[in-house]
């Protein structure tokens, strides 16, 4: 359920694809209203074509940068100085920050020490700082609503992890392993409620759909790692290591 966040989604339109926007907005509907949508990027240039196509049917209002100099990126520079507008104004309650850019980094924990989420979106090639800084950080090739053709559909199909892919991530396993730990009561049954604000509260970049399910009791259930129980009549899951 959305807990009511008034959020700023900026996008980066030279460093993320525009194959995403559909499924970025779904998700940062979890969250809260997203009233801010600015896409930033050089509109005259025709490699924008893309989501100049996407503007108007989803009320993202495109920002005029630029290219003042070849080579050299001046949206960045604009978006850095549009979200701390936007965070001076205290109009808001989050950022969503939609770039494969690690260079956004230091933006992030700018906005997070004033006390705000940020929400990254970005493709695989993002490098690992800008994915550890976001809060969480989901990577856009899991949020493909629009499929053109098969080659995408296998594509999209190969993203969601097997219990085989998932128990061969040693740190996904550790994860997940802890959480239940710290948040199990004396008999070793932790609410599953528990075991995802642990994941949260100590590694905020998680996400369970960068391995492919929308929910984590789903990613558990599939790994195999817990025993599963459904009490009150099947509202609550419970999950204990099977190693215990």
């Amino acid at each position: 359920m959305s807990d009511g966040k008034r959020i700023a989604l900026l996008i980066d339109c030279d460093n993320v694809s525009h194959n995403s926007i559909e499924g970025v907005l779904e998700e940062l509907a979890k969250y809260g209203m997203v009233n801010v949508r600015h896409a930033h990027g050089d509109w005259n240039s025709s490699s924008l074509s893309g989501w100049a196509a996407k503007l108007h049917p989803h009320a993202i209002r495109p920002m005029q940068q630029f290219a003042y100099t070849k080579g050299k990126n001046a949206t960045d520079s604009a978006m850095i100085i549009d979200a701390m507008d936007l965070l001076y104004s205290k109009n808001i309650d989050a950022f969503a920050l939609m770039t494969s850019d690690s260079d956004f980094t230091p933006l992030v924990l700018r906005i997070l020490e004033s006390g705000m989420p940020v929400y990254g979106f970005g493709e695989k090639k993002t490098p690992q700082p800008f994915v550890d800084a976001c809060s969480p950080f989901i990577y856009t090739e899991n949020l493909v609503t629009e499929e053109k053709d098969s080659k995408k559909e296998n594509l999209k199909s190969l993203t969601k992890k097997d219990k085989k892919g998932l128990r061969a991530d040693t740190a996904l396993v550790r994860l997940l392993r802890t959480a239940v730990e710290q948040s199990a009561e004396d008999d070793g049954w932790a609410h599953m409620s528990r075991v995802g604000s642990y994941i949260s509260n100590n590694n905020s970049s998680f996400s369970s759909i960068n391995y492919g399910y929308k929910k984590l009791g789903d990613l558990i259930k599939v790994s195999e790692l817990f025993d599963v129980e459904m009490r009150n009549g099947g509202s609550a899951m419970y999950i204990k290591d099977v190693r215990k």
